[in-house]
């Protein structure tokens, strides 16, 4: 069993619930999330409440499966993610799971 996490722009979540579903992947759970980029210029913002940068209303998807599917899962993302054209690929990373309940 791994831990597969898939993160992208709030636009692509009907795509990834399709990825998903071409995946064989029956069993996840999503949250959305803001995506932020150039991380050192927040940083230094000097005002908490300033009217900077807002994130890009992103989404996550995760799921404990096993390496086939996510082997499935990960062909189908490469194969989307050459199709798009936009600077914000879908991302995704593996992680194994030693002990579960």
């Amino acid at each position: 069993m791994k831990l597969v996490i898939v993160t992208a722009v709030e636009e692509f979540q009907k795509d990834i619930l399709k990825i998903f579903k071409n995946a064989n992947i029956e069993n996840f759970s999503s949250s959305d999330i803001d995506g932020y980029k150039n991380a050192p210029s927040l940083l230094m913002a000097s005002n908490w409440f300033s009217a900077g940068k807002n994130g890009a209303k992103s989404i996550m998807f995760f799921s404990f499966t096993s390496k086939e599917k996510i082997d499935d899962l990960f062909n189908l993302l490469e194969e989307f993610n050459s199709t798009i054209e936009t600077n914000n690929p879908i991302k995704a990373i593996v992680l194994p799971i030693e002990k579960f309940i």
